[in-house]
């Protein structure tokens, strides 16, 4: 009688499967993502395979702080669409946006895109954010102040980075007010949002991180029509400087013995990036943004 024999051969690679109950997520984009006036936003939102056959929604972000998060409100119209985009004319405020798409018989749904964002600068509104002290750029390990003004008992701070990241707590609030202690990852765009639902205007930050450097002292907000305004250059050592040069748009517009530009009556034109260089050190840019005067008038 033969006794069996069994051949072997080497192992194989070997693979890891994983199942997974995790819902696709489309990605939405937001464009413009800062408001101005009297222009439309687009929103678009992206599936991982698209083809024919989706039919997408569209959402408000609610602040809710209680669960630290948003819930989502119905856009008009805004339910099964057959367009990947969608767009909402005569917004003003800053506000956030969601997406998701569904497809099939029973409809099948992804889960809801992140949140996206369109800022607006402008301060008049029920929510606003001041900045303590009032200027865009920052040294690092400076104190800077963040403070929600608006009839609301509860805020918290949000910050957009460099990095596409947003962040929903401050580390150091107290009411109304978040203190930052600045890092370079702190340049940011920050807003507040109320235990109402409101949204402040929305203000940049960005944080020098040459030590050795200049940054330019320009408004954090936005300046209005025929107002005047002062730009200065300044070091951590050294507020006061002198032939400072200032840049518009990357175009020399002025070398100033006094360190400071001043414009006397703001214009439209007016409105750009501005930097400062000084002993051969450039400060980063920021933006000057020029809103249009509002009269009112006793009838």
């Amino acid at each position: 009688m033969k006794s069996s024999q069994h051949e072997t051969t080497e192992w194989s690679v070997s693979v890891t499967l994983t199942v997974s109950d995790n819902e696709p997520r489309p990605v939405l984009i937001v464009s413009p993502s800062w408001l101005s006036p009297g222009a439309s936003v687009t929103l678009n939102c992206e599936v991982e395979h698209p083809s024919a056959g989706w039919s997408f929604y569209w959402y408000k972000a609610v602040p809710d702080l209680s669960e630290k998060s948003s819930s989502y409100e119905l856009l008009p119209d805004g339910s099964g669409t057959a367009q990947d985009s969608y767009i909402i004319h005569g917004q003003t405020h800053t506000a956030g946006y969601v997406c998701r798409a569904g497809r099939g018989d029973p409809e099948y749904h992804t889960d809801h895109s992140q949140p996206k964002f369109v800022w607006s600068a402008d301060v008049h509104s029920a929510a606003s954010l001041t900045v303590s002290p009032d200027r865009v750029q920052h040294f690092t390990s400076d104190s800077v102040s963040l403070t929600c003004e608006g009839n609301f008992p509860e805020w918290r701070v949000r910050k957009f980075s460099e990095d596409g990241r947003l962040y929903s707590d401050c580390r150091r609030m107290t009411g109304s007010t978040c203190d930052i202690n600045t890092s370079k990852s702190d340049t940011a765009v920050y807003w507040c949002e109320s235990g109402s639902g409101e949204f402040s205007s929305a203000v940049n930050i960005t944080v020098q991180n040459d030590g050795n450097g200049p940054i330019l002292v320009s408004p954090v907000h936005p300046v209005t029509e025929g107002a005047s305004v002062s730009l200065s250059c300044s070091l951590r050592t050294q507020k006061i400087l002198s032939n400072v040069f200032f840049y518009h748009n990357d175009k020399l517009i002025q070398n100033d013995p006094r360190g400071e530009l001043k414009i006397s009556a703001v214009s439209k034109s007016d409105e750009g990036f501005y930097k400062c260089q000084y002993s051969g050190r450039e400060s980063a840019q920021s933006w000057m943004s020029v809103k249009e005067a509002t009269f009112d008038f006793l009838i």
